[in-house]
């Protein structure tokens, strides 16, 4: 389980990455216009799945502790950027957020009524990020 715990978090990069510089509009909308939030996302998000993989590639306690808090606090971030503003829970800003970069790309659920609907690439992240939380917690207990 700890390659599993390894390779997910570059998984979850590598969909990031894939989603957020080459355009496949309308799973994503890469407009002029969001370059400098993909930038700062960038900047923010990136080096956090290499040091989940790191802790748990080091597989010495504090370190896999560390991982496994940092899956945590992804999916909790995930849950509150989509999860509930799609149920009614949001801020100004992520709504303005969401009509600038996410209201034309491609969605399954509902929209109708909603001033926040989770899209299909951000789907896959939450997907990727409960199995990486999963996997790096898997291995910390069994570790």
């Amino acid at each position: 389980m700890t390659a599993a715990a390894i390779a997910v978090p570059f998984v979850w990069l590598a969909w990031l990455i894939l989603t957020e510089w080459v355009p496949m509009f309308p799973l994503n909308d890469l407009a002029p216009g969001n370059l400098r939030n993909r930038l700062i996302a960038a900047s923010v998000n990136y080096p956090i799945p290499l040091l989940i993989a790191g802790g748990v590639a080091l597989h010495r306690t504090w370190s896999l502790v560390a991982a496994t808090v940092l899956c945590c606090l992804i999916v909790a971030g995930h849950v509150q950027s989509w999860w509930l503003p799609y149920f009614g829970v949001s801020s100004a800003a992520q709504r303005e957020l969401y009509r600038t970069d996410y209201a034309r790309t491609l969605k399954v659920l509902p929209t109708e009524g909603r001033d926040v609907v989770i899209d299909v690439q951000h789907m896959v992240v939450g997907v990727l990020s409960v199995v990486m939380l999963a996997t790096t917690l898997t291995a910390t207990l069994t570790g």
